[in-house]
């Protein structure tokens, strides 16, 4: 049975470790950028999205916590259990209908939560995408792909779109179709794992929501800078 419950910290702890990591080749790395952290001109480059090499896809029946990382669109990465998954909200819930006793208790718990309920309560304002004059896409739709992951830390969803400037079309594009399987998969969980996608959700967007704290934060310090910078040069200063 899939454990939802991997899927906190992008699968695996180093991604949240604060320590330089050593690369295949023995390189040691330092920890890359943070929310808040400056950004070098143009984005930060793809390779510091993640605080470690994203582990390999997990093999058939293991975790899903690869999501968004290593291949997460394969099936292998979020393996779908053997019951069905949740009816609509305003359905009842059967055993005929293929749910057991586990389905049906948990499905009392959880009442209309669906996996992507809480994320669809939040917003995407205050988030800026810098620009990207090498690729088009929604940018709404990428951001809310974003918010919706519970695979991808607060950290890394920040970088991977301070990262953006740098990524070729086709990886903008793969990176969407991976962020929108990990929400088909997870929709496909059965019942039994509701009660711990909704704890990982709510963790996921108390992240977002902080992580929209830090780039208004972020903005008015750089409007600031900005007009401080306008009054020196009118001074003569600068």
């Amino acid at each position: 049975m899939p454990d939802p419950q991997a899927a906190q910290s992008g699968g695996t702890s180093p991604h949240s470790s604060q320590q330089p990591f050593v690369s295949a080749q023995g390189d040691t790395k330092p920890q890359p950028p943070r929310p808040g952290d400056p950004v070098p001109q143009g984005g930060i480059d793809p390779s510091q999205v993640f605080a470690s090499p994203p582990p390999p896809p997990p093999s058939q029946g293991g975790s899903p916590g690869s999501t968004g990382t290593s291949g997460a669109g394969d099936d292998a990465a979020i393996p779908q259990d053997s019951g069905p998954p949740p009816p609509p909200v305003g359905t009842v819930a059967t055993k005929e209908m293929g749910y057991d006793d586990e389905d049906l208790k948990v499905l009392g718990q959880v009442g209309n939560y669906r996996f992507g309920s809480a994320a669809n309560t939040l917003t995407n304002d205050g988030i800026a995408i810098p620009a990207h004059p090498n690729t088009t896409f929604d940018e709404q739709k990428f951001l809310t792909l974003l918010r919706g992951s519970i695979s991808l830390t607060r950290d890394e969803k920040w970088r991977i779109i301070q990262a953006i400037p740098k990524l070729s079309q086709f990886q903008v594009d793969e990176l969407q179709k991976i962020l929108e399987e990990e929400r088909r998969k997870f929709s496909e969980l059965s019942p039994k794992h509701l009660a711990q996608l909704q704890k990982l959700e709510q963790k996921h967007a108390a992240d977002w929501k902080d992580l929209q704290s830090v780039s208004v934060q972020e903005g008015v310090k750089q409007q600031d800078a900005g007009q401080a910078e306008e009054i020196r040069k009118q001074l003569g200063l600068s």
